[in-house]
């Protein structure tokens, strides 16, 4: 049986259900007021009724703390674990989830040493007095973390780990897609799971609704909510002072989960996903994802490549942009899971704080989006043999006359190629913009390659259909049509054309491999053909 080798066939015919998610959020939650020297001067002179803020006050605040959490683990049951060096949280929470039968609670508390910030006295020197003087200064230290994982009714499993030493930050981990099981559970919508995503769905618009409603506010309460049942290290007085948690981003994954009829379309699909995108790390390429140009200022200080790295028999494709990166794998055999992990929101120029959520996730699932549609066009950029001739010859547009976009000429190639880097930026490109990139193909100097020269090119691209003008503006865009033509000038001339010339020039060594031998044996055949034919004659 035959099967279908296009990426944009199989995506549109063989995805039997697509999920758009969050996926896991990992949280900093802190004290805003706590994170400047001032601010824990404050808190201690104010609060705590200290003539001077010295790190000789945190440590009974520490011991506290710590004494209310084993005595919460006590009266609730909960085993108090110490993990063990390199063993795996995740395995050890699985393991005590496997054998949880409530609806929600604490599953267990694990302690490890970890490094944290902390607040340390350091001794200094009045410049004017020489007297010494104690000051608080940020400082690092291995410490130890209290891991509380739990099961929400809403969000399923999460964890808050808590830092024992002042002021206490805390991380908050949760998954979307367990978020979403629970969810449809509580409305009685049937589902199949994938691991933690899912493989089926009764009412996929509902499902994709409940995706869509995760959003801060839902977050925040989960937060508060669970601060109110476990030992929290200030007290009321001080909250209400405004020494409250306030949560921010660390790290956001945003998936896209598309699941395909039968594992072999799966398995074919991405190896040819892999083998036409390699080059996607590159700062040209990456940026038609992310949106942003990437600068040579930046390309110094960050790594862009493209990595395949294959776990047993199954290859995952990964894309790194400044500290975010796509990853994109064949889930459980049974879907294509595309997912885009933000380790800081500032690369897209983002606050981190939690109410930024709608933005960042504007930009993952946006970057899903456009790797998936880069891949098709990149796979699926064919033409017909009268849009080539179409291209190829002089036409006449509404009464004007445009020159021809010759295949074979360097100028034609350099620019379609030139067109392809912004085919999916959503604000297109200007006449500079062209120009930048294509006088280097051209070799000539950018500063020596002028706008008017520019505006004959944009005009034979517009008039030939393959560009538009974005309405109200000066900048274009590829069409549809366009786009597939660049890719199929440019990839069968660098892939095809170029490199077969090269075997059959004359100066291309006798025997060597490619098309050569192949040509010299038909060379020989015709001679010997037209040899016979003279002597008959």
């Amino acid at each position: 049986m035959s099967q279908a080798h296009s990426v944009a066939h199989i995506l549109r015919e063989r995805v039997t259900l697509t999920v758009e998610s969050i996926d896991r959020l990992y949280l900093n939650v802190y004290v805003p007021k706590l994170q400047r020297v001032l601010g824990v001067v404050g808190f201690f002179r104010e609060q705590r009724g200290a003539s001077f803020a010295s790190s000789a006050l945190m440590g009974p605040l520490t011991t506290a703390f710590v004494k209310a959490l084993e005595r919460f683990a006590q009266t609730e049951g909960v085993p108090l674990l110490t993990f063990k060096p390199g063993q795996r949280k995740d395995e050890v929470a699985q393991a005590h989830l496997a054998t949880f039968q409530g609806e929600e609670g604490v599953l267990f508390i694990g302690k490890a040493q970890e490094k944290a910030t902390v607040w340390r006295t350091e001794r200094r020197h009045d410049a004017t007095t020489g007297q010494p003087y104690a000051w608080l200064v940020k400082s690092t230290a291995l410490v130890n973390q209290y891991y509380l994982y739990a099961v929400d009714r809403d969000f399923g499993p999460f964890f808050l780990k808590f830092c024992s030493y002042f002021p206490y930050n805390a991380k908050l981990c949760l998954n979307g897609h367990e978020y979403l099981k629970r969810q449809l559970h509580k409305e009685g919508i049937a589902c199949e799971a994938l691991d933690n995503g899912l493989l089926s769905c009764a009412d996929p618009k509902r499902m994709q609704d409940i995706c869509d409603a995760l959003d801060a506010p839902c977050i925040d309460a989960l937060l508060r909510k669970w601060l109110a049942r476990l030992p929290h290290p200030f007290t009321p007085q001080e909250r209400e002072a405004g020494f409250r948690y306030d949560i921010s981003i660390l790290q956001a994954e945003f998936a896209l989960t598309q699941v395909l009829d039968r594992p072999v379309n799966g398995r074919i699909l991405f190896e040819e996903v892999i083998r036409e995108n390699l080059d996607l790390g590159r700062p040209s390429q990456v940026q038609l994802i992310f949106g942003p140009r990437v600068p040579k200022t930046t390309q110094r200080h960050y790594r862009f490549r493209t990595r395949v790295i294959t776990q047993g028999v199954v290859p995952a494709l990964y894309v790194d942009y400044k500290h975010a990166r796509i990853k994109q794998y064949h889930k459980e055999g049974r879907a294509l899971r595309t997912e885009t992990t933000i380790n800081d929101t500032r690369d897209f120029t983002i606050g981190k704080r939690l109410h930024n959520l709608p933005a960042v996730r504007a930009v993952g699932f946006a970057a899903n989006r456009r790797l998936l549609d880069v891949q098709q066009l990149s796979h699926d950029c064919l033409i017909g043999e009268d849009a080539f001739a179409q291209v190829t010859r002089p036409q006449v547009v509404k009464g004007q006359r445009v020159a021809a976009l010759p295949f074979a000429d360097p100028r034609v190639q350099a620019l379609l190629s030139v067109v392809v880097l912004y085919c999916l930026l959503p604000r297109g490109f200007a006449n500079k913009d062209l120009r930048a990139h294509l006088a280097p193909l051209l070799g000539i100097d950018p500063s020596q390659f002028c706008a008017g020269r520019m505006t004959y090119d944009l005009r034979r691209l517009r008039l030939h259909g393959l560009i538009e003008r974005i309405p109200h503006t000066q900048r274009y865009r590829p069409t549809p049509a366009g786009l597939r033509t660049a890719l199929f000038f440019t990839r069968v001339y660098a892939r095809l054309l170029r490199p077969g010339l090269a075997h059959l020039a004359p100066l291309a060594p006798p025997g060597s491999d490619g098309l050569r031998p192949y040509f010299d044996k038909l060379e020989g055949a015709l001679d010997r053909y037209i040899a016979d034919a003279q002597r008959a004659a």
